[in-house]
Formats: C-alpha cells, structure tokens, sequence
C-alpha cells in the first residue's frame, strides 16, 4: 500500500528523475528528509539537488523564483503551510505576478504541508488555500487522494505558472492506496467523488473524507448526498459544482479553512450568482470555528468540520 506522503515522495523522486531542471529546496530536507520526511533519502539518490535552504521563507521562494527565470523548476517545501507567509511577498507580490509584468514564466512549486492534526495548535495547523486564491497568477491546489497527491505534484511541475500545493498532514500516513494512477483529471477539473440525488456536498482536502463519511451516515436513512471534490481551487471548476447543483437542488459546502472569505464563501457565491434557479434551498456552508486552531485533542475536534456536523448541517439544508 502506498500513502499520501509516499506518493509526495515518490512524485518528486520521478520528477527529479525525468527532469535535470528540477531541483528540491526547504529547511532539513536532505540528509534528515524534511520534517515529514517527504524527501527522504532523495539527497543520497539525486546529489547536489536536493538542497537544505535558510531558515528564512522569504528567502528560500525567493531563491526559487531567481531560479525559475534562470530555467530551473524548483519544488519548494515549507515546514508547514503557516510558515509561508513569512515569504508571502515573494509568493504573491513576485512568483504571481512575473509573467504578467516581464513575460517571463515562474515555474515553481511551494508545497504547504496544511490543515490541522490533533495537538498542533495555532502555529502549524493552519488552511491557507484562500488566502493565496485571491492573487492572480497562482495556481493552488488541494489534493485529496493518493493519487491525486502523486499525479496532480508532477502536473505542477510541469507548469510554467508558480502553483502552492497545498497537501494535508493529517492524510499523510491515515491515507492508502493500492497504487499509482496511470491517468489523471487535469488540474482545474473537480470530481464526483460520490454521486447522488437530494444535496450536493462541495468540499476539497481532507474534508472530502469527512463529508464521504457523512454521506454514509444520511445513506442510512436513505438520503444520497452527491460528493464533489474541487481538487483545485485556482483554477475552480464552476461548470461541474452547478452540474451538480442541478442534479440535487441543495448546496452544503464544507472547508476546513475560517469561514471568513473562504472557499466554501466563494464556491456558493458563485453557484447563487450564476445558478441561482438551479437552487431549492438557500446554500449552507460549514467551516471550522472561526478562531486560531486550539492545541488540546478535544478542542480541536470540536474545531473543525466532522462527518457528524456535516452530516447535521446536511440534515438541516434537507429539513429532516
């Protein structure tokens, strides 16, 4: 069986392999292997390009980013995704906009490690996918799956825009597949993860599992919640999110990010703006609670979104 972070792992191994142009940079990822060891043993594999940057984020993007305009396609890895934004001007203010300003692309990856695992707290738990939508330029994804983990790390590399991948610490290791895709949704195409026919649930990152899980627990009173995973966020794949509002008539989007300005605030903007009739029920939206992530197992299991509060916020849209 392979894991999420093994298919990280191994994505950047191929792209080491099939590519000389590449090259890995962030805090202790050689010879350590990176705090999550996404890049174990790949220094020995691939000398001289796998490299331990600064403890600086400002820094290590902007490195990557003289890099990138030199003809290099650096894979960027962040400790957690909180920490990018001590580089967040390089990341939104250089990277998004150089081909726009100079015609020059920027092909580099920065891999946010996100979202929160029990007893992380507010330093290194958090969900930043919105906050680098609202830049254009940037590419952000958010991986669900083993195999998205795998295909959609060698897609980024191959692009010339600067893309944040924002993959989820807590699939890490709870995450397992069989094997990996031969074939894959491009970036900017969403998934029916689950079909049905009395709501739609749209979701990304972890919160596909939960909102899988939730759709379980409805099924049992024979409720069909239809699953939507957006798999990317910038690009947002708005065609297939009103697909299935007109199958289901009933919006429930679920993100693990503050609700404040998110994702899920943007995908129902969007499907209340331009699908408007298609809705039978005014959209819900349910995110973590709207304060810094809590450090204590209990608090922040009651923090963020769970297959039993959005199975309950899904129960209320339905009115049962």
């Amino acid at each position: 069986m392979i894991t999420y972070l093994e298919a990280i792992r191994l994505a950047q191994q191929k792209a080491l392999a099939t590519d000389p142009r590449v090259f890995l940079y962030g805090q202790d990822i050689g010879t350590f292997g990176g705090a999550f060891k996404a890049t174990k043993n790949l220094s020995t594999e691939f000398p001289g390009r796998v490299l331990d940057s600064p403890l600086s984020e400002d820094a290590i993007v902007g490195i990557a980013i003289g890099a990138a305009i030199e003809g290099a396609r650096p894979i960027v890895e962040m400790q957690f995704a909180d920490f990018s934004t001590c580089g967040l001007n390089q990341i939104v203010n250089h990277a998004a906009t150089l081909f726009y300003r100079t015609g020059t692309p920027c092909p580099i990856v920065v891999r946010l490690p996100s979202g929160g695992t029990s007893g992380g707290g507010p330093f290194h738990s958090q969900s930043l996918e919105a906050v680098y939508s609202h830049w254009p330029g940037l590419v952000v994804l958010t991986p669900a799956t083993v195999e998205d983990a795998y295909s959609m790390l060698l897609e980024s590399v191959a692009l010339d825009d600067p893309v944040v991948f924002c993959e989820h610490k807590f699939l890490y290791y709870h995450l397992k597949a069989e094997r990996l895709p031969d074939e894959a949704l491009p970036i900017g195409k969403a998934r029916i993860a689950r079909p049905g026919r009395d709501a739609s649930v749209v979701t990304h990152g972890a919160m596909l599992h939960e909102s899988l899980a939730a759709a379980e627990l409805l099924a049992q009173d024979g409720f069909e919640l239809e699953v939507v995973d957006l798999r990317s966020v910038k690009p947002l794949d708005t065609d297939t999110v009103l697909a299935s509002v007109a199958r289901t008539g009933r919006l429930l989007c679920v993100s693990e990010e503050w609700p404040w300005g998110g994702v899920a605030a943007e995908v129902i903007a969007r499907v209340s703006t331009e699908g408007f009739g298609l809705l039978d029920a005014a959209p819900v939206r349910i995110n973590a609670k709207d304060t810094p992530v809590p450090y204590h197992p209990e608090l922040w299991a009651v923090h963020r979104p769970t297959a039993s509060t959005i199975a309950a916020a899904a129960r209320q849209l339905l009115h049962i």
